[in-house]
Formats: C-alpha cells, structure tokens, sequence
C-alpha cells in the first residue's frame, strides 16, 4: 500500500498575493492619474494611504504563508514570496514619504527673502478636501524656515534686467514651469531703450565682458532692512510639478534692480496640505544653480 503525503494549502499565502497585486495596482493607477491626470493631490494621497494599507495587510499574511511553508512544508511558497515582491511599491512610497514629513519642516511656504518675501499677483487658493487646513505664514514659519534651510538665499547678478530676465525665463521652461502671470515688465522695456545705441556710435570705453551676469550671494554683513515692493520690480507668478509623484507648488520669482545689479528672489509654496516634504526648498535650490550656470554661460556665447 503506498503512502502519499498531501502538503497542506496555505491559504494566506495565496490571498496575500491577490491582495498584494490589487494594492499595487490601485497605487499604480492613482499615481499615474495624479501625475499624468486630473487626479487631485488630497484624492492621490487617500488612494495611496488605502493601498499602502492593503499592502502592509497582504504583507502580513505572506509572512503567515512562508511560516506555514517552514513549519509544515504548506504550498504557497512562490505566492507568499510575489506578494511581498508586490507590496514593496506602495509601502516603500508611503515610508519616504513619511520619512519626509518626519524628518523636514512642517512648512508649505518657503522664500529666499524672508524678511520681505515676493507678493503673489494671485493668492494661491485650492480645495484642501480632507487634508488639515492651513494657517497664514507667520514670522515663526519663516524663522522655523531659516534656522532649517540656512542656504536657502537669493541671488544678485551684475548685469541688466532683461538679461537676467531672459535667462530666468529660459531656465523656467527647462524645469517645466508654467508662467501664469506677469507683472512690471514695462521695466524691462526701458533697460532695453535705454541701452539702444545709434548705428555707427560706440560707447566709449565700453567693455563686453562687464555686462556679463556674475552671480554673487546676498552680503548678509549689509544691514538690510525688510524690503517694500518697488515700482522697478519684475514679477513672474507661475505652476510647478515634481518630476516623480506630480505634487503641484506655486511659484513667484522678483527680479529687482539695485545700483547696477539685480537682484532675483524666488517664493515656493506647495497647493495642497500644511508640508511640502522638503520639495520646496529642493526645487528653489536647483533653480537658482541652473540660472547661476545660465547666466554665467553668457560669457562664452
């Protein structure tokens, strides 16, 4: 008589992997929507907490699985293993994310000039469905800011108005920002009548290589006071994305002129929730290192 030994089924192991793929999925779809889609922020992050939620449920139960492989030798080994596999997309993305919440400021609203942050021409307004409501930045926020991002500064070129508006503008279409507004750009049309110079008549004295914009660093040993809005100014108000999960910021750059310099600031505030994860402060940064390089690669042209 022959004895055939009948492995038991696991059956966490096998719902583990089912579970496993719909949070995967679910996640997939939500975040191609929000990046790519209409999907808002507030619904994105919904779907992904529901998947991440699934996944760390179907996690759980493949652990279940491979135990009763270990124990009792039960079939599901391959499942239990692929749903592990599959869980790691929507729990890893939740854990940066949380990671980021945890380990940056709580601030939505970060600026190169905290003293006088550039004014919006349109105050950013957006439904925060289920998301904390956000309070008005205060002079703690933008301390808070400081002591965080202590490089976050403004940049000043010696070079002309146009110049460096031309060169703020180039990068801006590199980074996929969609200027929405603008304002005080009859500035920029007197630098550019004031630098015409008749057919025939040179300057004299006159030195190409001076007009080329050098980007140094806001003297923090110079008194400054908190800064007004000028008439002078040059204000681009306008749309960001981050490259992978699509979270949208508004943004306002001002280019202002002072003593044959000018000067740029930037302001980025994140539409949706009371934290940008850090987006904000990292976007201005590699802004401003784009247009420093933009403006310097003048010289060579």
């Amino acid at each position: 008589m022959t004895i055939r030994y009948e492995r038991p089924f696991s059956h966490a192991a096998h719902w583990s992997r089912r579970m496993a793929l719909i949070a995967c999925l679910l996640f997939l779809a939500a975040g191609l929507s929000h990046r790519f889609g209409p999907l808002t922020t507030p619904h994105f992050l919904a779907l992904a907490l529901f998947s991440a939620g699934l996944a760390a449920v179907a996690a759980l139960l493949a652990v279940i699985g491979l135990v009763q492989l270990w124990q009792v030798g039960a079939r599901g080994g391959k499942a239990a293993f692929t749903a592990l596999l599959l869980s790691l997309l929507p729990l890893g993305a939740t854990g940066i994310f949380t990671l980021a919440y945890q380990q940056r400021p709580p601030l939505y609203d970060v600026t190169t000039d905290v003293a006088a942050p550039p004014r919006w021409l349109q105050e950013p307004a957006a439904d925060q469905d289920w998301l904390p409501p956000r309070h008005a930045v205060t002079a703690r926020d933008r301390a808070v800011q400081a002591a965080a991002y202590p490089g976050l500064a403004g940049r000043r070129y010696d070079g002309a108005l146009d110049r460096v508006y031309q060169g703020v503008r180039k990068v801006a279409a590199a980074y996929g920002v969609t200027i929405a507004r603008e304002e005080g750009l009859d500035n920029i049309l007197t630098d550019l009548e004031d630098l015409v110079v008749p057919s025939g008549e040179v300057r004299p004295g006159a030195d190409l290589l001076a007009e080329v914009p050098i980007p140094e660093a806001r003297p923090l040993e110079m008194p400054l006071g908190p800064r007004v809005e000028g008439p002078n100014d040059v204000l681009l108000q306008g749309e960001w994305r981050s490259p992978v999960a699509g979270f949208r910021f508004d943004l306002v750059i001002r280019l202002r002129e002072e003593a044959e310099t000018t000067l740029v600031d930037m302001r980025a505030a994140s539409r949706y929730g009371p934290h940008d994860l850090g987006l904000g402060d990292a976007f201005v940064e590699d802004y401003l290192k784009a247009l420093d390089a933009e403006l310097l690669g003048i010289a060579g042209g």
